[in-house]
């Protein structure tokens, strides 16, 4: 566990080192462009250096897309209908209601990722178990190019994503 401690400070500052305005918008935008076929979106939150979020949410909404984000519910992470947002678990704003739904794309956040589409996230596990639940979710994170790793430990739950939307476009693992 410490080494996954020590890569996850060593990605947080990578991650913190990278944020920018102008990265989110050139992932933003590969997003719409890439996955703009999908009707129901699964996205996070930002928080912290995490890509931006808050205007891919909105364009996607602007689109006509169903926009549904996450709220932790008894130890469970569920997809529920974008709606007005409140202190939620861990203190990531979140809808005080709305029943769980099946998305077609899920946009994820992470700290690091592998040449396998593995990711390193906060250890909560909540993603998880999404996965695990929802194998039809296409899963795509998001991240800046400087996040990228050769190989991340992985545990036997771990579901590797489909795809990574970087600045630099679109990373599909040879999985």
């Amino acid at each position: 566990m410490n080494d996954k401690r020590r890569l996850r400070e060593m990605y947080a500052a990578r991650r913190e080192a990278a944020h920018c305005a102008e990265r989110d918008g050139a992932i933003a935008r590969a997003v719409l462009e890439r996955y703009c076929a999908a009707e129901r979106f699964f996205v996070y939150i930002s928080v912290r250096s995490e890509v931006e979020t808050d205007r891919l949410i909105a364009a996607l909404l602007a689109a006509g897309k169903q926009v549904c984000v996450p709220r932790i519910e008894e130890g469970r992470m569920l997809a529920v209908p974008y709606a007005k947002l409140v202190r939620g678990a861990y203190g990531i704003p979140a809808p005080e209601g709305g029943e769980d739904m099946p998305c077609d794309v899920a946009l994820t956040p992470l700290l690091a990722f592998d040449e396998e589409g593995y990711r390193l996230g906060y250890g909560g596990g909540f993603y998880d178990a999404y996965f695990a639940r929802r194998p039809e979710t296409l899963r795509v994170g998001l991240a800046y190019c400087a996040q990228r790793a050769d190989r991340l430990p992985r545990e036997a739950w771990d579901l590797p994503l489909h795809a990574v939307v970087t600045e630099k476009g679109i990373f599909r693992p040879d999985t």
